[in-house]
């Protein structure tokens, strides 16, 4: 069997997989337009900031997320929202299937601003969104192959009743 081509470019075909994507996203009681604005909201815990990040433009709250005053956990627990918050994304139709479409292809967000910790610019970095994403999906693939077995019946006890 061949193996997949790698999925590189967040963008055209496989927008969707950008943190930048208008896909409305939960985090403790607001909703935000992209996992983006949620994430960056989610480095302050003052709530009035947060607001401000609900309707933001990706690129606009990317901006203004530096200059939040970061939690003090902030880097114990980002890798944690980025996941909480990419589960959220992809719970839900279109977004899960066009996120299990992607089969066993590997996830590398390649880019040219030089983030090394999310992604991988000039074939090096740590590609945590990559990562992050393809557990998403393995998560999903399991959660939709027991699916199917309950309903196909082979994940169900059938003993005799008596």
């Amino acid at each position: 069997m061949m193996k997949a081509k790698p999925i590189t470019n967040f963008s055209g075909e496989f927008s969707f997989l950008s943190n930048f994507y208008a896909w409305p996203v939960e985090f403790e009681g607001a909703v935000y337009d992209s996992v983006e604005c949620a994430f960056q909201a989610a480095k302050t815990t003052d709530l009035a900031l947060r607001r401000n990040f609900e309707h933001m433009k990706p690129a606009e709250a990317k901006r203004a997320g530096r200059k939040l005053p970061l939690r003090l956990t902030w880097d114990m627990i980002r890798l944690d929202i980025m996941e909480y918050l990419l589960r959220r994304k992809f719970e839900v139709e279109p977004m899960r299937g066009k996120l299990l479409a992607t089969g066993e292809a590997e996830l590398i967000e390649m880019n040219w601003w030089k983030d090394r910790f999310w992604g991988v610019y000039n074939g090096a970095g740590e590609n945590h969104l990559g990562k992050l994403l393809m557990k998403v999906r393995e998560e999903l693939r399991h959660e939709s192959e027991r699916h199917s077995e309950v309903v196909s019946g082979r994940g169900v006890d059938q003993r005799p009743a008596g």
